[in-house]
């Protein structure tokens, strides 16, 4: 027989409340920390708060919750900020790897994706404070209020606006604005795997843009570059003599298309054992910016198209 004292339907009602706004906690998250498990870790502990408190005194759980799990990121992310200072090259964040389909993903896919979590926005995201990462999220990505700012910061609403208004800045000068369509996107990208693939200097240097670069992430646990590398020339060179050594040791390269933070990417496998997570930003047919995630470390759990993971 099933329980049936008088707290069962307030704990109903609260759990409703938190899978209600789980996908929002874990997108902000995730948005605050750039890591998985880091993100997923939170949202449990915003649970095990809720858990604890009397659901039927908080008026607007929504916000209880968002306050709670921006406060945790915040803390969190500044102890994550001490081990970053000493992290070996750039770092990206860990990506979100979904099948690649023509039709567009759900909102619930990518994390209430109604604005942008892709690699390019979470890699300028690293040069703000956590304060100012927080408030630019709540404002600009979940389209809070200031007076919702300044509740789930501990600030004045001037104060918040402030913040969001450097953040503002820093983001604009920073982030690279190469928007495409999708499916031209993915295009480009099938092209740009089958020269790659096929090993073809002069296919795969017509794909770049002349003034095109590529930051990598190898974490010090595997070869990359310390520094961004530019020209199209020098690009596809790079891709160019990777594709013949690897032949030349006998070694199987395919690259597969997926969706990488919601927008269309590359999962490059070396006999059939994931390598690398590759963002391709386009402008006008052209391929202008790439990241390059290769520390094995944070490709544990990327699933190819074909189910496997690594």
């Amino acid at each position: 027989m099933s329980p049936t004292s008088h707290t069962a339907p307030s704990a109903d009602a609260g759990l409703q409340d938190f899978e209600r706004h789980r996908p929002r906690l874990f997108g902000l998250a995730y948005r605050m920390l750039g890591q998985r498990a880091e993100a997923e870790d939170l949202v449990q502990d915003v649970w095990l708060r809720w858990q604890g408190i009397d659901h039927a005194a908080v008026a607007q759980p929504e916000a209880w919750l968002v306050t709670t799990a921006t406060r945790l990121a915040i803390d969190r992310l500044r102890r994550l900020r001490v081990e970053r200072e000493h992290y070996a090259g750039f770092w990206l964040p860990e990506p979100l790897i979904q099948p690649w389909t023509e039709a567009e993903p759900s909102a619930e896919d990518l994390l209430e994706r109604a604005h942008d979590v892709s690699t390019a926005l979470l890699f300028v995201l690293e040069q703000l404070t956590p304060e100012e990462r927080a408030a630019f999220l709540l404002r600009e990505v979940f389209d809070a209020d200031y007076d919702e700012l300044a509740q789930a910061l501990g600030r004045s609403e001037a104060a918040c606006r402030q913040l969001v208004h450097r953040a503002r800045a820093h983001v604009k000068a920073g982030r690279p604005r190469f928007d495409a369509p999708a499916q031209a996107h993915a295009e480009l990208l099938r092209r740009f795997a089958q020269a790659v693939q096929g090993g073809n200097l002069a296919q795969i240097q017509a794909l770049f843009a002349p003034d095109a670069a590529l930051i990598s992430d190898g974490g010090g646990k595997v070869a990359s570059f310390g520094r961004v590398l530019e020209t199209g020339r020098r690009l596809a060179l790079l891709y160019f003599a990777v594709a013949r050594r690897l032949r030349r040791d006998g070694q199987a390269q395919t690259l597969h298309l997926v969706r990488v933070n919601g927008l269309p990417g590359l999962v490059r496998c070396v006999d059939g054992v994931v390598e690398s997570v590759q963002t391709l930003l386009v402008e006008n047919g052209l391929v202008r910016c790439i990241y390059t995630l290769r520390n094995p470390d944070k490709l544990t759990g990327v699933v190819l198209p074909d189910g496997s993971a690594v």
